[in-house]
């Protein structure tokens, strides 16, 4: 699927409107000299998952120790690094039972919090062991969980003091931040397909206005939510029944004060007040957008989300069980909107969500970034590379694997491991770091279809795992 002309031309023409609006391209001269070109291809590849810059993930349990996603990505002659120490046995799973090659391992103590990778890796011996690997290479690419300033200043340390190129597989910050801004989303989305493609809904910077857009709404749907314009995992959500709301405007604002304090709402910053929608599913289209100039976006995929709880936190994924039509119509507004985010500098993995309702589908936001969807997904492609089996992928929580060291769930699982060297097996894991822990990890089912493999995971997975 490809774009036509006049919807090529209509991105680049938006694009130009919301820079010259925005001043991206200004902004992002600061970073031109670690953006990625094609050149960079011959260097080393350093993937780090560095969740800081996103807020409020510290209500989702283990994430300071989801480091090793990272993992997922690397490959031999790649380096990897997190501040969480080496599982060898993981690493051994990864590199004999999955045949993902032998990277490199950079453990960097942390200095600050668990997430600051980044900053871990500026830390003396660290930096220096990049250094040298970066001097060795001619160069070193840094492949990030997302497009941070602290990744970015990383690499323009590591070019600085190895004398030689260094790029960053991701936008620049300001880019980054676009994206994953679901007001700017909205904006955007409103301006290139219409209206009808996003939810009911105000944009406000006050306390007052989202009042009274709340309570507007609140007199037309059932349900509304205000939502945090830069958070994930919607933990950025708070949703209210409208029959439950105060009526008067004073009451109105206070809840809405109350709301944007418990956020750490930065005065000035937009937020969202929007109707609540039923949906029937909630699907995503996940993309990989080279830079521009560099290629046509790749769809790489159409899931639907496992969602949990009124604020539908994420919880992991399967591939798209929907009507062909609807997964045309995503994949190709995906890519017009995409094309927008190209023509301004986006580069990497992106992906967005939308709710399917009972008048048609309507986007929500946009991910910038790898995530719980895109990293299985990369896997299978990786273990599969001539097409994908059905399978369905999540994370799974138990209270008695807390302590247990990996080994022991790889021999609870047995030969239902999935062996890339025979082909057998049904559960492929990942995301190691926060099992000991918090007896969690992630996990992939693969069936021969999509309800098979969701009847192993949901019914013979617990059966195993209690069996430790």
């Amino acid at each position: 699927m490809k774009l036509n002309q006049d919807e090529q031309l209509k991105a680049e023409a938006l694009a130009r409107d919301i820079d010259s609006q925005l001043s991206l391209t200004e902004q992002c001269r600061p970073y031109a000299a670690q953006q990625y070109r094609p050149q960079a291809r011959s260097f080393s590849v350093l993937h780090l998952d560095d969740v800081s810059g996103i807020p409020f993930l510290k209500d989702i349990l283990g994430v300071d120790l989801y480091q090793l996603r990272s993992r997922v990505r690397a490959s031999t002659g790649d380096l990897f690094v997190a501040t969480c120490p080496a599982i060898h046995d993981y690493e051994r799973y990864n590199q004999e039972r999955l045949q993902l090659g032998r990277p490199e391992f950079v453990h960097a103590p942390a200095v600050g919090l668990a997430v600051e990778v980044s900053a871990a890796c500026r830390e003396r011996q660290v930096m220096s062991s990049l250094v040298e690997t970066a001097r060795q290479k001619g160069g070193m690419v840094f492949h990030p969980y997302m497009g941070i300033e602290a990744v970015w200043d990383l690499a323009a340390q590591v070019a600085e003091l190895a004398d030689v190129p260094t790029a960053v597989l991701a936008p620049p910050p300001p880019v980054t931040w676009y994206a994953n801004d679901k007001c700017q989303m909205t904006r955007l989305v409103s301006n290139m397909l219409g209206a009808e493609w996003v939810v009911d809904g105000i944009i406000a910077a006050n306390a007052g206005e989202l009042a009274r857009g709340l309570g507007q709404l609140a007199q037309k749907h059932s349900k509304v939510a205000l939502k945090m314009a830069r958070c994930a995992s919607a933990m950025g959500n708070r949703v209210f029944e409208s029959s439950q709301l105060p009526v008067s405007e004073q009451e109105l604002t206070q809840l809405t004060r109350a709301f944007l304090a418990d956020k750490e709402w930065v005065e000035g910053e937009d937020v969202q007040a929007v109707a609540w929608e039923h949906s029937s599913a909630s699907p995503s289209t996940q993309l990989w957008i080279p830079p521009a100039g560099e290629g046509k976006i790749r769809l790489d995929g159409v899931f639907e989300q496992l969602l949990e709880g009124q604020e539908q936190v994420f919880l992991g994924s399967v591939p798209s069980g929907l009507s062909e039509e609807l997964n045309q119509s995503m994949a190709h507004v995906s890519l017009m909107i995409g094309a927008v985010y190209q023509a301004l500098g986006y580069v990497g993995r992106c992906s967005f969500d939308f709710i399917v309702t009972g008048s048609g589908l309507r986007f929500t936001e946009c991910n910038g970034r790898w995530g719980g969807t895109s990293t299985p997904m990369h896997l299978m492609d990786r273990l599969f590379p001539t097409g994908r089996p059905a399978y369905r992928a999540r994370d799974f929580v138990a209270d008695n694997l807390v302590g247990k060291p990996f080994q022991v769930l790889a021999d609870a699982l047995g030969d239902r491991l999935y062996d890339a060297r025979t082909g057998h097996g049904n559960f492929i894991l990942y995301n190691m770091g926060c099992l000991k822990d918090y007896g969690k990890f992630d996990v992939i089912s693969v069936g021969s279809d999509v309800d098979e493999a969701s009847r192993i995971l949901e019914e013979e997975l617990p059966l195993l795992v209690e069996a430790v």
